[in-house]
């Protein structure tokens, strides 16, 4: 299917959704999902308004409040963006997506310690959420908690074998802990899969395999 005909399908889903709103004003499934729509076509405003009055109607909505909260997040309001993903928590305790966000939103604004606190907790609710454990290994990195930053990337790697972010981000976890030729290895991989590798990334890690095999 074309851009244009897949814009095409948004449109006439956007056109039903209005009108859905329009007839049922306190439907929120149907302010919900016209949210989501307007997110997707970059409607963000627009977006921003369903996804607060589907909470307005239901505060027990808490797929609202983490939509609600990417958004904020991707605009750079990480109060805003916590406070909703903390109000999600509020109604559903064990949404180990909430806790990943939260964690997310805490590394942005430099609170790596808490954010792997709140990684931690995504992993023990749900051990195969992958990006508990991307998100995980990197901030154990940040901090230099290298030889946990390989064993959550390794994780990731065994959660989806075929995920080039895993293996990027075990390959850098490898580095910080010395081992070269593993991370070259999972580099190459990482590449393989379509991953935008950093080319002085992969120069730096060639001249310390060279430097091993000499």
């Amino acid at each position: 299917m074309t851009t244009t005909a897949k814009q095409a399908d948004l449109n006439e889903v956007i056109a039903d959704l209005e009108k859905l709103v329009a007839e049922k004003p306190d439907n929120v499934m149907a302010r919900h999902h016209l949210g989501l729509v307007y997110r997707r076509v970059g409607r963000s405003d627009d977006a921003v308004t369903q996804l607060e009055k589907a909470i307005e109607l239901d505060n027990q909505s808490m797929e609202s409040m983490i939509n609600l909260g990417a958004i904020y997040f991707e605009r750079g309001d990480y109060d805003r963006a916590l406070d909703l993903n903390r109000r999600a928590l509020q109604v559903s305790p064990k949404m180990a997506e909430a806790y990943v966000n939260i964690g997310l939103i805490l590394q942005q604004r430099g609170e790596v310690v808490q954010a792997v606190e709140s990684y931690i907790r995504a992993t023990q609710l749900d051990a195969k959420l992958i990006t508990a454990w991307l998100n995980l290994a990197s901030a154990y990195t940040a901090i230099e908690e290298d030889a946990k930053a390989v064993e959550a990337a390794r994780q990731a790697v065994t959660l989806e074998p075929d995920s080039p972010m895993a293996h990027n981000n075990l390959a850098v976890a490898l580095y910080f802990s010395g081992e070269y030729v593993d991370a070259q290895r999972h580099l190459e991989r990482a590449s393989e899969l379509g991953y935008s590798v950093d080319p002085r990334f992969v120069e730096t890690l060639r001249a310390k395999v060279a430097v091993e095999n000499e």
